[in-house]
């Protein structure tokens, strides 16, 4: 039965109880708030805070306890705190009451007023919603939504109906408020997956496809990023919620209409001041709160019926601590709620100020400021003239300080933290005290929002404050002061956070300074455009190159050093450091055209002028790189003798192995396996993990991965298959431990993929292209998206679908277009294959004609032995004579190149021929001997072949 809790026994029943205080229960072992049996979200400091006040009903528990419960380990300003009571008493609302659970008792702390009883549970919970996982993906309301039950309910009933649906209205009215119930309703309803993209953050409309994808948790390296970002979202069962489209709204409308006719099962929650005008919007224009009308008397009971009372009296409640309306009052609010036109964020502005003023004379202050406003710019709606009013007023009644600190704050373009506000204003004020105070309260008057979800907090402006308080900036001619302060600290965060990539893992280190993007893309616009800023944005381009790098932003930092480079730079040292960026961003970016080439050229030139060591080797080894993409295996070649004889002058032994490895596999591409097998082995034995993340480092895929992969190919073509496939197992797992997606997508591609193919596993190949698909929808890349439709249609045609055939010649076709050449011999014999059994023979002895002069250009010499073979194939039907020329041929070819694996199958195509002619005794010699070389991978394809065809001779 429930009882009263004592204090004698809180602690110990705290992991055992639950608290009850109607309508919420409170589970504080398992950090759980329930509202109606549903989850309200709160983070986990709030719900820390909330456990000691319900243990400990009707008492004041002093800030200091409240702090030691939710930061035991940590010493933290009491802003913390009061954001944490804010939101904890925004968050239990009920029937329009706030501030009825958690009061404050001035000079001393907190005290929980409301009835608690407590009771063990005996019986489990009812297990959570099953899209609680995904509403936690949505930010976490500011308040309550007030008076919108059948906003809601109206958007839900069209959103099941249209895919595409808009919020419409000016600003401050409540768009993302309101948008945020409907997503949660939507999902609730359909159990479809959720996406929050907010787009205020952007200061430019080329970074709306980067945003989306980033929320997505995708990552776009394409140059065309739209199309790669909707290519992942095809077969994905989405609610994509854009908030605050407005400033980027052309770049966004092209990326609504292209999800919505190529994505048919997302569909998309806008919010904007203005239409997208996108094909298929359903636009909703969102009206203000209800507000009384002037008139007689209206009693507080009365007034509370309308949303736009009940708002401000809610806000109100907040900087005046257990405010009530009363008859008394009720006619001024009703006035200032009429004033303001129901307008939600100007109201809630206003009742801020209630502890200051009162209702009366906040009604009288305001009603003057508006009918001087009213004498503003012509051909601007009211209700934004009335915003604009609110802003002034707020603005007008904080401090100087505060004032100050806000025109100063409107620089940061995302969320800062208070080191950041320090570092920007802290020399002005002369004291850190004053800025952390200064932002409490700022928070407390609602002209900042604190983001609770992190372990530490962070702030933001709304975008209407923001915009407003950028205006004041610039009337007081700060505007470059604070814009220069901004770029040099975060120039100076990311030169310490280079210095920091050794110490911290890569996801670490992503989460300290991945935040800082948005922030950094702003400097850069206010530098590139300012007047004599250009050696400021040139400072902060190499700054942010490790920053891009790390978020595989390589497009994004190709547009940036060439705007750096064309400034001029002064520093050959930058120079250096801005060209090495460029050659690793145009090779991922452009692929291996001669562009890419001509910029890994103007690295090179540049190192041997400053002889630079480091540079020189990222030099070699990136045009080593774009001709291993181009299939120029000779000219990778050339590039590691130079790249050797560099490398063994700087003192850093994992620099070489990336190129020992491409070595290894240029040697294994030309044929020579048992040289590549040596290679490969030296550099698995001598393997250390790099310690040091220098430049060259941190573009490499995993070392040791990879070369397992290229050994895994070279022992089957050996005739090792069962060694080959654990081999390449190893590979995987190197791959997947790293935690690096490219290396677990190139070891798919180029090793465990082709392997199960030749071992004749299909079912284990379709897990891998499964596993790969799963990362292309994190990291969308039109290459690699083509690259898996081509693997796709491979192992469909090899199970005998030859519906497969167009998206293989299809995605051949655009391989071919990328300039993109591994393996290219293969998928060319795979559509060769398929082509002849669909009877169109003379089209697949002409792409079988091109693989072969491939072979001979020293391209793909590694896989000659099995084109001559297939050649054989596509001929036999018509001059059997010729065939059994090339498939002895094959056997010779392979038997000099030490390809055991190809001799099997040219022997299996020998003597399956000799048989059919009735002379087969001689074809199953020579298979029979081939045959006995090999001691192991019975089971696999080739040999279970070979063993049938044997058979068939006793």
């Amino acid at each position: 039965m429930p009882d009263n809790m004592n204090n004698s026994d809180q602690t110990a029943a705290s992991a055992e109880r639950e608290f009850i205080f109607e309508p919420y229960r409170f589970i504080p072992a398992q950090q759980l708030l329930l509202y109606h049996d549903a989850p309200v979200r709160l983070g986990s400091r709030a719900l820390d805070i909330l456990a000691e006040l319900v243990e400990r009903p009707g008492e004041v528990v002093s800030k200091h306890d409240l702090m030691a419960r939710a930061w035991p380990k940590s010493v933290v300003e009491e802003n913390n705190l009061k954001v944490h009571i804010s939101a904890l008493r925004r968050a239990m609302c009920d029937g329009g009451r706030e501030n009825r659970y958690v009061a404050t008792v001035t000079g001393r702390g907190y005290r929980f007023v409301a009835p608690v009883t407590s009771q063990v549970r005996e019986t489990p919970l009812e297990p959570l919603p099953a899209t609680w996982e995904q509403l936690r993906k949505l930010p976490a309301p500011a308040s309550r939504t007030t008076g919108r039950t059948e906003t809601i309910a109206a958007l839900l009933r069209i959103l099941e109906q249209r895919r595409f649906v808009s919020i419409v209205g000016p600003g401050g009215i409540g768009k993302s408020t309101v948008a945020l119930p409907v997503a949660e309703a939507f999902i609730a309803h359909t159990d479809i997956e959720i996406c929050f993209v907010e787009l205020s953050p952007l200061s430019d409309e080329k970074f709306v496809v980067g945003a989306v994808a980033a929320a997505l948790g995708l990552t776009v390296h394409s140059g065309d990023g739209i199309q790669s970002l909707v290519a992942t979202l095809r077969e994905r069962r989405l609610l994509l919620v854009l908030d605050s489209c407005e400033h980027v709204i052309d770049a966004v409308a092209v990326l609504v209409e292209q999800i919505i006719n190529r994505a048919p099962e997302v569909r998309i929650l806008a919010t904007s001041r203005e239409p997208l005008r996108a094909a298929s919007e359903y636009v909703y224009r969102l009206t203000p709160l209800a507000y009384p009308a002037a008139g007689g008397p209206i009693t507080a009971a009365q007034a509370l019926t309308f949303p736009a009372v009940l708002l401000f009296c809610l806000r109100a409640a907040e900087s005046l601590d257990g405010y009530e309306l009363t008859d008394a009052d009720t006619p001024a609010v009703v006035e200032i709620c009429r004033r303001l036109e129901g307008i939600p964020l100007a109201i809630e502005l206003a009742a801020t100020r209630m502890d200051a003023l009162g209702a009366a004379e906040l009604a009288a202050r305001l009603g003057g400021r508006f009918e001087l406003l009213k004498r503003g710019r012509r051909g601007v709606l009211e209700r934004h003239r009335t915003l604009s009013a609110s802003l002034d007023w707020s603005y007008d009644l904080l401090q100087d300080s505060e004032r100050a600190l806000l025109r100063k704050l409107s620089v940061f373009s995302g969320k800062f933290d208070l080191d950041a506000a320090t570092a920007l204003c802290g020399e002005e004020l002369a004291d850190t005290a004053l800025v952390v105070d200064g932002v409490a309260n700022l928070v407390d008057k609602s002209m900042l929002v604190a983001d609770l979800r992190a372990s530490s907090v962070h702030y933001r402006l709304l975008d209407t404050t923001k915009a407003y308080a950028l205006e004041k900036l610039d009337e007081s001619g700060e505007t470059g002061r604070f814009r220069r302060r901004h770029l040099e600290f975060h120039r100076d965060r990311l030169v310490q956070s280079a210095q920091e990539q050794d110490s911290l893992s890569d996801a670490d280190w992503i989460a300290r300074y991945g935040r800082y993007l948005d922030d950094v893309r702003s400097a850069l616009g206010w530098a590139f455009a300012a007047e004599d800023s250009s050696a400021l944005a040139i400072s902060l381009t190499v700054a942010a190159i490790p920053l891009w790098t790390q978020l595989s932003l390589l497009e994004e930092c190709y547009q940036f050093v060439e705007r750096a480079l064309a400034c001029g730079v002064a520093s050959r040292s930058d120079e250096l450091k801005l060209r090495a960026a460029l050659g690793a961003a145009v090779l991922y970016v452009n692929g291996p055209v001669p562009s890419t080439e001509a910029a890994w050229t103007a690295v090179l030139d540049l190192a041997d002028a400053l002889d630079d060591k480091e540079c020189q080797l990222i030099a070699l080894w990136g045009m080593a790189v774009c001709r291993a993409y181009a299939g120029e295996v000779p000219g990778v070649l050339q590039l590691a003798a130079r790249f050797q004889d560099i490398a063994v002058t700087v003192d850093r032994h994992t620099v070489p192995s990336s190129m020992d490895r491409l070595i290894a596999t240029a040697r294994h591409y030309s044929g020579e396996q048992a040289v590549a097998r040596t290679l490969l082995q030296e550099i698995l034995d001598h393997y250390v993990a790099p310690a040091h993340k220098s430049r060259l480092v941190r573009m490499q895929l995993n070392q040791r991965s990879a070369s397992l992969g290229t050994l895994a190919n070279v022992l089957w073509l050996q005739g090792y298959p069962q060694q080959a496939v654990e081999t390449v197992e190893a590979a995987m797992e190197a791959a997947r431990s790293s935690g690096h997606a490219p290396s677990v997508m190139y070891a798919i591609a180029n090793a465990a993929f082709p392997i199960m193919i030749h071992v004749g596993d299909h079912a284990a190949a379709e897990r891998l292209l499964a596993e790969l698909a799963d990362y292309l929808k994190q990291h969308a890349f039109t290459l690699w998206d083509t690259l898996w439709n081509c693997l796709q249609a491979t192992v469909q045609v090899q199970r005998g679908d030859t519906s497969a055939l167009f998206a293989l010649e299809r995605a051949v076709a655009q391989l071919q277009d990328a300039g993109y050449r591994p393996r290219m011999a293969c998928h060319l014999a795979k559509l060769a294959m398929t082509l002849n059994v669909q009877g169109r023979q003379d089209t697949g002895l002409t792409l079988i004609e091109y693989a072969l002069a491939l072979c001979d250009m020293g391209q793909e010499r590694w896989c000659q032995a099995e084109m001559l073979r297939i050649k054989g194939v596509l001929l036999e039907a018509g001059d059997q004579q010729l065939a059994e020329a090339l498939y002895r041929q094959a056997i010779e070819v392979a038997g000099a190149q030490g390809a055991l694996s190809w001799q099997l199958r040219a022997a299996n195509s020998l003597a399956s021929l000799k048989l059919r002619q009735g002379c087969g005794e001689e074809g199953q010699r020579l298979l029979r001997g081939i045959y006995g070389r090999f001691e192991e991978g019975f089971d696999t394809a080739d040999l279970i072949e070979a063993r049938s065809l044997l058979d068939q001779a006793g």
